[in-house]
């Protein structure tokens, strides 16, 4: 944590010098600091993955309403933990930015895993471009057409999940823990596309999703839904059941349902674009709000629905409140979350 407190360090010396004599930088147009200048946008990734694929479509647009140029940089590494703390140790100049997975990033803080060297609260969020509508679907071939099926079986159905920590894990373990769901989560695969392509050979029963990711399948129908986490669900979504339905049936609802408002916090992080800690309050306003154009003009949102990839967009303001609630839990639910991140549940 010693990057981050000198980081800290230095935005504060920065901050007391802004007091004092005024700062050069808040002196200059933020328009025309960025006009000709180079931003590097961060993507913690290998290329070819959807959060490459989104950072791609949208630096067009990004360099039309900063007057920059934006570079992209794939920078791999501990499911995404290496770029997002590259992200955060960044130069507090606003001229370096990037995508990082949210909901990751937050399950990693709360259980203090080794190398999360950031706070997910002290980010300068550009904004969010979509956060995941989470899915839970059955593979064709296992013959569960409803989570009735699921739960009323009586057997033991594998389902399928990435590391400890993913997405695709926690999702399995807290609403298995919540609604008392008969499974053994089978995990270790190194990405969801390898996940159902177990599911296609019949090796695991189910698994928990992105429904952009899960969309090809279930219109092919390889797999069904039969659970979701959405409160008002729409499209292919609507007359499946949710995690809420469940609970709302079951003995200590209330808490349950506490319990899932908190797992909800944690999808909604999603895909924010964020900046290091101390950037001039211009220039990030002046960021935000060429996010917020480049998110809304219509070419972009032509193309990302021509790609079938959901929008699902929130200004840098109230990102900064999703990500509080994401971390600020109560003691008993955060015990549970961290007891699911590292796998003692």
């Amino acid at each position: 944590m010693k990057r981050t407190f000198l980081k800290a360090l230095a935005a504060t010396i920065v901050a007391g010098a802004t007091a004092g004599f005024g700062v050069a930088a808040q002196a200059q147009d933020a328009a025309e600091f960025y006009d000709g200048k180079v931003i590097k946008w961060i993507v913690p990734y290998d290329p070819g993955g959807g959060y490459d694929e989104y950072s791609r479509m949208l630096i067009p647009y990004m360099e039309k309403y900063t007057g920059a140029r934006v570079d992209i940089v794939n920078m791999p590494g501990s499911g995404g933990m290496k770029g997002a703390v590259e992200i955060f140790n960044s130069p507090s100049d606003g001229l370096t930015v990037g995508i990082i997975n949210g909901s990751a990033m937050v399950t990693n803080q709360l259980a203090d895993i080794a190398g999360a060297d950031y706070k997910v609260g002290d980010y300068n969020y550009l904004g969010r471009i979509v956060a995941d509508r989470r899915v839970f679907v059955a593979s064709d071939s296992s013959g569960i057409r409803s989570f009735e099926d699921f739960r009323d079986n009586g057997m033991t159905e594998i389902v399928g999940a990435t590391g400890l920590g993913g997405s695709t894990y926690v999702d399995a373990v807290i609403a298995g823990e919540v609604l008392d769901m008969e499974q053994r989560v089978v995990h270790g695969f190194d990405r969801s596309g390898d996940i159902r392509t177990a599911m296609l050979r019949g090796d695991v029963h189910a698994m928990w999703g992105s429904i952009g990711s899960a969309l090809d399948g279930i219109n092919q129908g390889e797999h069904h839904v039969i659970l979701h986490g959405e409160k008002n669900p729409t499209g292919v979504l609507e007359g499946v059941p949710s995690v809420y339905d469940i609970a709302n049936d079951m003995e200590n609802a209330e808490e349950k349902i506490q319990i899932l408002e908190s797992w909800d916090a944690l999808s909604a992080v999603g895909r924010p674009v964020a900046a290091p800690p101390g950037v001039p309050e211009d220039r990030m306003a002046f960021l935000r709000d060429a996010f917020e154009q480049a998110m809304n003009d219509p070419e972009f949102v032509q193309e990302a629905q021509d790609a079938k990839r959901d929008i699902l967009f929130a200004s840098g303001e109230e990102m900064g409140r999703i990500a509080k609630a994401a971390t600020e839990l109560s003691p008993e639910i955060e015990d549970l979350f961290v007891r699911a991140i590292r796998g003692e549940i």
